[in-house]
């Protein structure tokens, strides 16, 4: 085969080889495989014993371990010293005064069972409700046999069957105290007739018969007493055991007995030296219904220094105070306010006390007189109600000092603290004209904060109001508080 033939059957071979497909069994036209190596996983083992410790060796790392321990400490001993500097800087706080059961709250006086609830087994009924304005105790009766001006039918310990039966009392006795109620009994002599004792000089037996009673019903469970008209009893020889009496025998562990005794229209001098003499463990003053705000700041300035024993109530008959007025006044005076059944819906004397228990749950009425009462009523109730609460809660009401800002004949301010608390300021003026306060103290700021008005459309709770220039209108009292400012 010549030379140029071989070349032609090189082409046509070359020829034969484009036209033939690239697609095979195995691969497919314009796929080309890639083999790409698997990753291996890395661990991380770290420096072995050997090693760290080779390194931990380091001059370097000596030198860092020191520093970083030097650091620490000091961090800590400087933040050890700032808290000793804290605390050493920091106001001591006041002691809380030795506080009793009586001190905690208002007491509840039911001088006349059979109106209040028909008999002592009705009292229970209304437990729930006095519960509910954090009422601490009962006074209750005298409900003792007696007949009026004889006595020789004195029976301390037996109870007036018109009234109920002792085990009545024993029943009231046990849900009370379930409900934090302490129950106080009167047991002044002669309490149906002229005089409270029977005779300006009391007799002896008498305080025989009281010593008597007084270790039985303590024994019953009974919380305390009450005597009416202390004047004429404390400076005699045989007052002496009656103290005994109820002290001696208050039980170990158990909450103390108390010992109370009330005077009527004393001047503050006698009653400052009752207080010394007698050592009740609380004295009740009566107020009069015609207050002057003069004599109640003088009365308040010679007293003040016995608060923690001073109890106030309200003479009722011949007052023209508004009921929410002397409901402030009381709850935020220095000591322990006493309230008469009916105070809390601003009964007035004599006036009936149907009707008052259902006041949250009302019937439906027709008559809008009584309608228009029964709300009266509620709105009284829910006042007296915030303010129990109120002084439950706050140091400065409960048992802060007070200080005399403002009186006249019908206006009255002061102002009560407690160490690091919340202060309170007592506006009131139960004339029949405005007036126009100005309060001024070291303590004060330049306005506070109304926490309770009785009028709360000029003086709505939780404005703020000027101190230098407050305004009261007639009628009208309210109830300001400022923080302590350090």
């Amino acid at each position: 085969m010549s030379k140029e033939a071989e070349m032609k059957e090189v082409e046509l071979n070359e020829l034969e080889q484009e036209k033939q497909s690239m697609n095979t069994d195995s691969e497919k036209n314009g796929c080309v495989k890639v083999k790409v190596p698997e990753e291996k996983e890395v661990k991380f083992t770290g420096l072995t014993k050997e090693e760290l410790m080779r390194v931990a060796g380091t001059t370097g790392w000596v030198r860092t371990r020191w520093v970083l321990l030097v650091l620490f400490w000091l961090g800590w001993v400087g933040m050890l010293a700032g808290a000793v500097v804290i605390i050493v800087q920091a106001p001591r706080c006041k002691p809380i005064p030795e506080m009793h059961w009586w001190n905690e709250g208002p007491l509840y006086q039911i001088a006349d069972v059979n109106s209040f609830s028909e008999d002592i087994k009705g009292i229970e009924n209304k437990l729930d409700s006095l519960n509910q304005l954090k009422v601490k105790g009962l006074i209750l009766g005298p409900i003792h046999t007696v007949q009026a001006n004889q006595m020789s039918t004195l029976n301390l310990e037996e109870i007036d069957p018109s009234l109920g039966t002792e085990e009545d009392l024993d029943n009231l006795l046990e849900r009370a105290h379930k409900k934090g109620i302490s129950i106080v009994l009167e047991l002044t002599p002669n309490y149906k007739g002229n005089a409270a004792w029977f005779s300006n000089i009391p007799d002896a037996s008498i305080f025989t018969k009281l010593t008597a009673a007084c270790a039985y019903w303590l024994q019953k469970g009974v919380d305390g007493f009450l005597f009416s008209d202390m004047s004429q009893v404390v400076s005699t020889d045989t007052w002496q055991s009656i103290q005994n009496a109820v002290h001696s025998n208050t039980r170990e562990g158990t909450k103390k007995s108390a010992l109370i005794g009330s005077v009527t229209k004393q001047p503050a001098d006698n009653v400052s030296v009752l207080l010394e003499g007698s050592n009740v463990d609380l004295l009740l003053n009566r107020l009069p219904g015609k207050l002057s705000g003069i004599q109640v700041a003088k009365d308040m300035t010679k007293l003040y220094s016995n608060h923690s024993s001073l109890a106030w109530t309200l003479s009722k008959k011949d007052s023209d105070l508004p009921t929410r007025l002397y409901h402030m006044l009381l709850f935020t005076l220095p000591g322990t306010p006493v309230f008469i059944s009916g105070d809390e819906v601003g009964l007035k004397e004599r006036e009936s006390l149907n009707g008052i228990w259902d006041l949250e749950n009302p019937a439906e009425e027709n008559n809008e007189t009584a309608k228009t009462i029964r709300a009266e009523r509620s709105a009284v109730r829910s006042f007296f109600k915030a303010l129990s609460d109120l002084r439950g809660k706050e140091r400065a009401l409960l048992h802060g000092e007070y200080t005399s800002l403002h009186n006249s004949i019908s206006s009255f301010a002061f102002l009560r603290l407690w160490d690091q608390s919340e202060r309170f300021i007592t506006a009131l003026n139960w004339g029949n004209s405005p007036v126009l306060m100005t309060l001024t103290n070291s303590d004060l700021p330049a306005e506070a904060r109304v926490r309770l008005s009785t009028d709360t459309e000029k003086l709505a709770v939780d404005s703020m109001v000027p101190l230098d220039k407050l305004q009261l209108e007639a009628k009208q009292a309210v109830l300001l508080s400022y923080p302590y400012a350090g």
